[in-house]
């Protein structure tokens, strides 16, 4: 067996996502379910088709090329504003494509035309917290020009919310989103879906305060952990035991709980604080921030403290826990979406759907 491992809940994912499905769906509302934490791996891609989800969403053109050959059927939305570089690749490979410039949009028209088709686009609107998309403000005169683009089909308009500025998707940025969507169709434009935003949009599906209008959702991080870090909760409704990472212990000795000596930057440019406890017994785990962010970990058994890292280690004080481990015992963890993000991007992590 090689460690350090994640293991998938296969019974646990699928759970969630029928959860979500059935949630969106019963609200009208289109689900894009997000596999980029994956990777874009193929399993869940088919997992989350099967219980009804409408899209798969990934932010990396190679994600869903490799998810094609996997025989992932799709459709396919790629959630990240496409390098014009990688284009000729998006327009081969993509149904939908989340944009937010016009000269990124003609690009996208004049490859289209090239290919013989129709590229659909989802146009991004920024409405308050500073990623990707046109301003609010003058959302309903640039895509009304975007309308004009030969070789486009407008499927509609988004907003994201969370990722960046971690503004809360509320009913006032809701509203102001489909009052937009109301302006340009005002003007004589069709288009599919106004699409209200990711995890941290769900609660206002939950108690019944979306408003009219915003019909499709970009889900990841509630799928695939049955979390919102954004608005700081877990869903009482999913479940959160949907992935398990194992770290074998390699160092196990009594030790100071503070360097000695003077301190200064760490391996990653950190300036660590340290407690001092006395002696403790510190357990060097066989995984790094290289792998995972130290703070991306939470031991599963109680009494145990995740200290510090380096790029290839992690110090846990296990002095506090009931168990009793000794050298080549694995640690078990829940992670976070930042932890999971890297452990999936990490070739050094195996990967197991269990």
């Amino acid at each position: 067996m090689q460690y350090p491992k994640l293991v998938a809940n296969k019974e646990s994912l699928k759970y969630n996502a029928k959860k979500i499905v059935k949630m969106c769906h019963d609200a009208s509302i289109e689900l894009t379910a997000v596999v980029k934490v994956t990777c874009g791996n193929p399993e869940f891609a088919k997992m989350y088709l099967e219980v009804g989800a409408d899209i798969i969403g990934d932010s990396r053109i190679s994600n869903v090329i490799d998810m094609r050959r996997a025989g992932v059927k799709g459709p396919f939305m790629l959630l990240r504003v496409p390098m014009p570089s990688e284009i000729p690749k998006v327009v081969k490979n993509v149904d939908v494509v989340l944009v937010s410039e016009l000269k990124t949009t003609r690009i996208l028209g004049k490859e289209a035309m090239k290919d013989g088709k129709t590229q659909k686009i989802l146009y991004m609107v920024d409405i308050g917290d500073l990623r990707e998309g046109v301003w609010h403000e003058n959302a309903v005169g640039e895509i009304v020009e975007v309308s004009k683009i030969k070789g486009i089909e407008l499927y509609g308009i988004g907003a994201n919310l969370g990722c960046y500025g971690g503004v809360i998707p509320d009913v006032e940025n809701m509203t102001l989103l489909s009052n937009i969507a109301d302006k340009i169709r005002r003007q004589g434009i069709k288009f599919k879906v106004v699409s209200g935003g990711n995890t941290s949009a769900l609660h206002l599906v939950e108690n019944g305060t979306l408003p009219e209008g915003v019909n499709s959702y970009r889900i990841g991080e509630a799928l695939i952990l049955g979390n919102d870090v954004t608005n700081g909760r877990r869903f009482p409704f999913l479940r959160q035991d949907t992935f398990t990472l194992f770290a074998e212990i390699v160092e196990l000795k009594m030790k100071p709980s503070v360097p000695h000596g003077k301190i200064g930057r760490d391996a990653m440019g950190r300036i660590p604080i340290f407690e001092d406890r006395g002696k403790r017994l510190k357990a060097i785990i066989a995984i790094g921030e290289q792998d995972v962010p130290s703070d991306g970990l939470n031991p599963i058994d109680e009494g145990i403290q995740v200290l510090h890292a380096s790029s290839d280690y992690t110090v846990l004080d296990v002095t506090d826990c009931e168990k009793e481990f000794e050298i080549g015992d694995k640690v078990a963890f829940r992670l976070t979406y930042a932890g999971l993000l890297r452990a999936m991007s990490s070739k050094y992590v195996i990967k197991e759907m269990g």
